[in-house]
């Protein structure tokens, strides 16, 4: 080192680190806020849907009724068709996120951008989702009687 030369700016490491990633971390953190409204707009999206659907089938949730369905077939029927349209919107959605990660790739920090972990957490936590959204309108639609259709 010469000791003749001006030193410009004395910086310490966590601020030198820090500068590095700062624009990596603004753009992680829009990707974790946006993740999380689409998560929302899937829930009530769902929800819609199915609230939509029990609307709809009144009558013939009611038909169901009167034949000598129970309220927890009425319950099943609504939720499998809710997690069915879930299940088919994940697998459509686990294709896509594994076409765009060669995009994400170089703002991943130790972690693969193909990691089954996070593919499987992902998966699990829209089910899940799916199953709270659709779990409300089932449960309006068990309540249907059989004297509706009349």
């Amino acid at each position: 080192m010469d000791p003749h030369q001006a030193i410009a700016a004395v910086l310490s490491m966590e601020a030198v680190l820090e500068a590095s990633e700062g624009q990596r971390g603004s753009i992680l953190l829009c990707l974790e806020l946006f993740a999380g409204a689409g998560s929302m707009l899937v829930m009530m999206g769902i929800y819609g849907v199915m609230a939509y659907s029990v609307s709809r089938r009144g009558r013939e949730l009611s038909i169901r009724r009167a034949l000598g369905a129970q309220g927890s077939d009425i319950l099943r029927l609504v939720l499998g068709e809710g997690l069915g349209l879930a299940f088919a919107g994940v697998a459509l959605g686990l294709a896509a996120a594994w076409g765009l990660t060669r995009m994400l790739q170089s703002l991943l920090f130790e972690v693969s951008p193909t990691d089954p972990r996070i593919f499987t957490a992902a998966a699990v936590a829209m089910m899940v989702a799916a199953l709270a959204a659709s779990y409300f309108p089932a449960r309006r639609a068990r309540q249907i009687s059989a004297k509706a259709s009349l």
